[in-house]
């Protein structure tokens, strides 16, 4: 038999947004409002899970864990994203594949960035794939620009012609004896989108989100329509997969393809997400084709952290796993026949972060957090809560402080509180923060933390009412401290282990090296 394709579509900022996931969950979820046939057609014939996690809630950190099979800690300088550098002694799968398993690799649009040497954990410019250009990763934008002069249809057009090229290119590119290990990654999931695009491009109503925002964000238009505008987006992302699988058929390498797909965090510029260890910072989409050794039609309820693909894709491989990957392989769950919870012991996720892109004012710092996610609860240790979670206030906590303009806080990158990407819903909270109904919303998202954080996601499933110092949670809270601690010793993580530990000084923190 044949080695198989590996097909990895990673959206950056792509969280948990398909309609494959609206069938479990309530009426006013929003995947009620979209369609995602592509996505969806990955997860009906092959298997879809539903406790999918990210390592790190940071585009680069959560890629080097991705790409290594490792926790983001175990990476060197890939554990942070301003200022990263890749360490080219670690293993990555795609290098390995190419090394050891004969693999023809590529990609297009982002695999490994920001950070230095951009993209070397797959080959860097050596096996990137996109003369036809770039200007996907910019869709709503681009297609408003065009849309006068090519229609709105004719406009998106070009962007999935601009996509099918860039595939067709390093298919074109491969020897016709080797099996292919490729990834594409677009970045229009990431901030900025072109305002009201959600519903111009896509006939996404705002008004249709009233009722199905989480509750620890203002309920109002413009944070609905900053949300539909990201789902627009989405909708893209599902297009552009959908040209993946045309591309693969055709030359019929399409069932002998393991084609994943997933996302590497939660939603940019929305409070306790992207950055954030709750939820809807660290859940992301996760579905797997591969016929004749996944079956169809599953759905998987294990706890998975997306870093256990890379030695998925090595096994798929037939290339023996590197022992520098801890994370473990998900090919038992891709090749059982079964749904539900397949092993027992996936019953937990952890993940955390350190340094993202702010800083506390004196010093270039990390907010270091860790957490244990597991059905019932979320448990968090934020190991510095005398820091500022979402980054320097930059003088609104002072009396009389002079607000940034609406620009700034929306479309702007390093304004106030810069660890939440620049947006309306940013804007909006901020501009809005003494108004009775905002103010404990923005406590909650832009404010200080104690250094433990539990939520009863049963009773609690916007983690709205940290219970940590409760007495009846004592039990556990303990047992959750326990295991997640367990991990990050036997992880040999450098925030327990060290003293004084090497996130607190150059080059993890301080400026960024040049």
């Amino acid at each position: 038999m044949p080695k198989p394709n590996i097909v990895f579509a990673f959206a950056d900022d792509w969280g948990r947004y398909a309609s494959a996931y609206a069938k479990f969950e309530g009426p006013s979820s929003i995947n009620h409002l979209i369609e995602t046939p592509n996505f969806d057609r990955v997860a009906s014939e092959g298997v879809l899970f539903r406790n999918a996690i990210v390592p790190a809630p940071s585009c680069t950190p959560c890629r080097s864990s991705i790409l290594s099979g490792q926790y983001f800690w175990q990476t060197g300088l890939g554990a942070i994203l301003q200022g990263a550098q890749w360490d080219e002694s670690i293993p990555t799968y795609p290098l390995e594949l190419e090394a050891r398993g004969d693999y023809f690799i590529g990609y297009q649009y982002k695999v490994w960035s920001p950070g230095r040497t951009l993209n070397a954990p797959y080959g860097a410019t050596r096996t990137r794939y996109q003369s036809a250009g770039i200007n996907f990763n910019q869709f709503s934008h681009w297609v408003t620009r065009h849309a006068s002069d090519l229609g709105i249809e004719g406009a998106k057009q070009v962007l999935f012609d601009e996509t099918r090229a860039n595939f067709r290119e390093f298919l074109e590119a491969r020897p016709a004896d080797r099996p292919f290990c490729y990834w594409w990654g677009p970045t229009n999931t990431h901030r900025t989108w072109e305002r009201g695009s959600g519903k111009a491009l896509w006939g996404i109503e705002p008004s249709d989100l009233k009722g199905r925002l989480p509750k620890f964000i203002p309920d109002v238009h413009e944070i609905r329509e900053d949300a539909a505008d990201y789902l627009g987006e989405c909708l893209a992302v599902d297009k552009g997969l959908g040209i993946l699988l045309e591309e693969l058929d055709q030359i019929g390498e399409l069932d002998n393809t393991l084609l994943v797909v997933s996302g590497d965090h939660g939603i940019p510029g929305i409070p306790r997400a992207k950055c954030n260890l709750y939820d809807i910072g660290c859940e992301v989409s996760l579905a797997a084709r591969w016929p004749n050794h996944i079956s169809s039609g599953r759905v998987v309820e294990d706890f998975v952290n997306l870093m256990d693909l890379a030695p998925t894709f090595c096994e798929a491989g037939g290339i023996q796993v590197p022992e520098r990957m801890t994370a473990n392989s998900l090919m038992p769950l891709l090749t059982s026949v079964e749904s539900g919870q397949i092993d027992p012991t996936r019953d937990f996720v952890v993940t955390g972060r350190e340094r993202h892109v702010a800083f506390a004012r004196e010093k270039y710092l990390p907010y270091p957090q860790r957490a244990i996610r597991t059905e019932d609860f979320i448990y968090i240790i934020n190991f510095e809560p005398d820091r500022w979670p979402m980054g320097d206030p930059k003088g609104l906590d002072q009396p009389n402080a002079t607000l940034p303009s609406y620009q700034e806080l929306a479309y702007d990158t390093f304004v106030t509180y810069p660890e939440i990407d620049a947006s309306p819903t940013k804007a909006y909270m901020i501009q809005h923060r003494e108004d009775l109904d905002v103010e404990p919303l923005f406590e909650l998202g832009f404010g200080k933390r104690p250094r433990e954080e539990l939520y009863d996601l049963k009773r609690d499933p916007d983690y709205l009412v940290n219970v940590a110092d409760k007495p009846e949670y004592d039990n556990i809270r303990g047992e959750l401290e326990g295991r997640l601690l367990k991990v990050l010793e036997t992880q040999n993580d450098p925030r327990l282990m060290e003293q004084p530990c090497r996130y607190e000084f150059e080059p993890y923190a301080g400026p960024p090296q040049s």
